[in-house]
């Protein structure tokens, strides 16, 4: 055989194994491609907007002139930005590097990790705690180590996205109750009794409604049938309660909530990071088998430092998150007085439920033309037809900043036809 002969008869399978490659991708493309105009057909597309600044109260946002007031950050206590927070996270940068290299087992436990640790079962009052990437990764890396398939696990079906995923990691038999539902809860319980272990899982907020869990309620129903009860706190930590411990706090049942996971990316400086608090024997487990903790890299060094500080200032002192109620009530009563819906109850998430997908998004950004940045939510991170615009209070905002928002709140729901 001539070598050109030997060249053509390996272009050819070559050239076949690329063109049906080709092909494949084309087909791959025209899907998604599909996919994305369907969400531009249904007035459900998330662009992002890019902002220019430091988070906080009063932000730049690239194509708007001046300052601009933000009202959809996680930023409660508006530790983001604070001077001690960012400069614990410069005073760690210097100290321990930009990063570890490596998971916590291998060589990515530093002294501050611990001490981060320490700090936050003290906080919350439990005996121990494991650090995560985030708070996905902490709800991701619970459950199935926890609960095995003689256990239950009963979950509000209004939970949030990680809880759910978490639960399908698990092999315990799951039973999911209605929103809040403690009639529902117990029919659940129940049903689950043949169970070994069974777990309640709750968010003590829940994110897009803000409405806080029954969690009294659910103790009790807890204890009645031997359960245990686990709460996600994302939307509480550090400001909820009198000294801002969370939900469980706020409702008097911190001594019988058993398992906590929350974050250090809203309240706690905003940076990154979650976490589990509760019994020392599952803290220990964790470390040994939640496969996000096992296969993550450590947190970074000037990410634990900020949320350090953080929790420092709130273990010092419960100014900041009493603030909080007298700027939310102002929010959420002028606004209900200009006529708008206003969902859940005394909490700093403010949804304006507004219902259609399409005028939730042009309103936030006829919002924006007016100086005032919200976003609207619309499905799949809520229920078709109640589209809302969430606005979020911050300890950092004036009074003055609230009445300028709900004034252009008004403009252009009357704009709209929202309100008359």
């Amino acid at each position: 055989m001539s070598l050109g002969t030997a060249v053509r008869s390996f272009v050819k399978p070559v050239r076949g194994i690329l063109t049906r490659s080709y092909s494949a991708v084309a087909e791959a493309r025209a899907v998604l491609e599909n996919e994305l105009d369907g969400i531009r057909a249904a007035g459900t597309w998330k662009g992002e907007r890019i902002i220019t600044s430091k988070q906080g109260p009063q932000i730049n946002v690239d194509g708007s002139r001046g300052t601009i007031l933000n009202f959809c950050a996680n930023n409660y206590l508006g530790l983001s930005s604070h001077p001690e927070v960012v400069q614990a996270g410069i005073d760690a940068l210097n100290r321990y590097g930009a990063g570890l290299s490596s998971v916590r087992f291998i060589c990515g436990t530093q002294d501050l990790h611990k001490h981060l640790e320490q700090k936050l079962a003290e906080f919350h009052q439990r005996e121990d705690c494991i650090l995560y990437a985030s708070c996905f990764d902490a709800n991701a890396g619970l459950f199935e180590v926890l609960l095995g398939p003689d256990d239950a696990i009963l979950s509000d079906e209004l939970n949030h996205a990680s809880i759910i995923d978490g639960i399908r990691l698990c092999r315990a038999k799951r039973f999911r109750y209605k929103h809040m539902d403690l009639n529902d809860l117990e029919t659940k319980l129940k049903e689950s009794q043949s169970s070994r272990m069974r777990l309640v899982v709750t968010d003590g907020v829940f994110s897009m409604d803000g409405d806080v869990a029954p969690l009294k309620g659910i103790c009790d129903l807890a204890e009645q049938y031997g359960a245990m009860v686990f709460i996600d706190e994302c939307h509480a930590t550090g400001f909820l309660g009198p000294r801002g411990r969370g939900t469980d706090e706020l409702l008097g049942v911190m001594d019988r909530v058993h398992i906590v996971n929350s974050t250090l990316g809203k309240a706690l400086g905003g940076a990154a990071g979650g976490y589990t608090v509760g019994p020392k024997p599952l803290i220990d487990l964790l470390k040994q088998r939640s496969r996000p903790y096992l296969f993550s890299n450590s947190l970074p060094p000037p990410v634990v430092g900020c949320a350090t500080r953080a929790v420092e200032m709130l273990l010092a002192s419960n100014e900041i998150a009493q603030s909080m109620t007298a700027k939310t009530m102002r929010f959420r009563n002028r606004m209900t007085q200009a006529g708008f819906t206003i969902a859940g109850s005394a909490h700093p998430i403010c949804p304006v439920m507004l219902g259609d997908a399409r005028l939730a998004s042009v309103i936030a950004d006829d919002m924006l033309k007016l100086g005032v940045y919200v976003i609207g939510f619309s499905y799949p991170v809520v229920p078709k037809g109640k589209a809302r615009i969430r606005v979020q209070i911050s300890a950092a905002h004036t009074d003055e900043d609230i009445d300028r928002c709900i004034d252009a709140f008004i403009q252009t729901g009357r704009k709209h036809g929202v309100i008359s």
